[in-house]
């Protein structure tokens, strides 16, 4: 990171510090953690665990499984409970944990990180908390009732960010981590002819029978890291995967938290579209998009060999990121929803 930069980040948390609830000497629960929680949803809940810190101040914090969660509400006696992740399945403890906090006075917060893949079971938390906060714009339009809030996903400065490395020696054309969703492979089989040109990585389960370039592997986070580094273009493309989303067929329209995450580790980004969503936070000159194979093609063309152009691109982008786009900026605007409904 440069010296101005540099005086550009201590100004946004600085920023941000001043934006703060004064009154941080109450505490906070969080929790999260059903039955079939996922990896990712464990990464999230960490993340958002520094942006609730981040917002509150350290030690003024606890997280909590959600099974622990009611007593740990009657030991602490939190000022506000904040569950968040998947509300799948029925054996999830989030309704005892409202009855618990209601009991204490706390104020009570969910934030749905998986919509709109869990919608029609939405009924388990929709009438227990204060307040829902969606992770999807479209999505969050279907809980019919009041006090409920978009509120994306997004970076975590500690687990994310990467200082670009103009120098970097890229020996990937294009790169994809992520499970082979229908809607993945689909999309990957109509740019083969493209793909099959450059020098390639796909990676993640069910990738490996699509031949040369392709691969199974599962990687950690910070191998995904390293392989931003060394890639030139970095494939964003969504997911497929419905869990209960039978009654309205809702299509997902906010970009998930990979999207921010791995432009704050300065990849330059390649964003397939399906909404125009993405431009409510990256502008056209950081994160490009396509929609089928010709734009893909010209995407290529253009920047693929043209590294000054692609890294003032992902400087760009990373900029945004770690202005507007991590989980304390979340978290402060999560807590000036609950300022104005006169709920904190």
């Amino acid at each position: 990171m440069s010296a101005g930069e540099g005086q550009t980040a201590v100004k946004d948390k600085d920023s941000r510090k001043k934006n703060r609830p004064k009154r941080k000497e109450h505490k906070v629960l969080l929790c999260s953690g059903g039955r079939y929680e996922s990896h990712a949803n464990a990464q999230v809940r960490a993340t958002i665990m520094e942006g609730l810190e981040d917002c509150f101040g350290k030690g003024n914090v606890v997280s909590v499984h959600v099974t622990a969660a009611a007593s740990a509400i009657h030991t602490l006696q939190p000022a506000l409970v904040f569950a968040m992740g998947s509300y799948l399945p029925e054996s999830t403890y989030f309704g005892e944990v409202s009855r618990a906090a209601k009991k204490v006075g706390a104020v009570t917060t969910f934030w749905a990180t998986e919509d709109p893949y869990e919608q029609d079971a939405h009924y388990q938390i929709a009438n227990d908390f204060d307040v829902i906060f969606s992770c999807d714009r479209w999505g969050h339009n279907f809980y019919q009732r009041d006090r409920v809030f978009h509120l994306p996903l997004g970076a975590c400065p500690k687990q994310h960010y990467v200082p670009l490395d103009r120098q970097a020696d890229k020996t990937i054309d294009v790169l994809f981590c992520g499970v082979a969703f229908s809607s993945r492979k689909e999309v990957v089989r109509n740019l083969m002819p493209v793909l099959q040109q450059l020098n390639i990585r796909i990676i993640g389960p069910g990738w490996g029978e699509m031949g040369v370039g392709f691969s199974d592997a599962r990687i950690e986070k910070q191998q995904l890291i390293e392989l931003y580094s060394r890639s030139r273009l970095v494939l964003n493309l969504g997911r497929s995967l419905h869990f209960e989303n039978k009654r309205f067929m809702i299509s997902p329209s906010t970009p998930g938290p990979r999207t921010f995450e791995a432009a704050a580790a300065g990849a330059f980004q390649v964003f397939h579209e399906e909404t125009y969503e993405l431009r409510r936070y990256y502008e056209a000159d950081e994160i490009p998009v396509f929609s089928n194979r010709d734009d893909f093609e010209q995407i290529v063309n253009r920047y693929l060999r043209d590294d000054d152009l692609r890294f003032e691109m992902a400087r760009k982008a990373q900029e945004r990121t770690m202005k507007e786009h991590l989980y304390g900026n979340r978290i402060l605007q999560a807590v000036n929803y609950l300022m104005n409904e006169g709920l904190l």
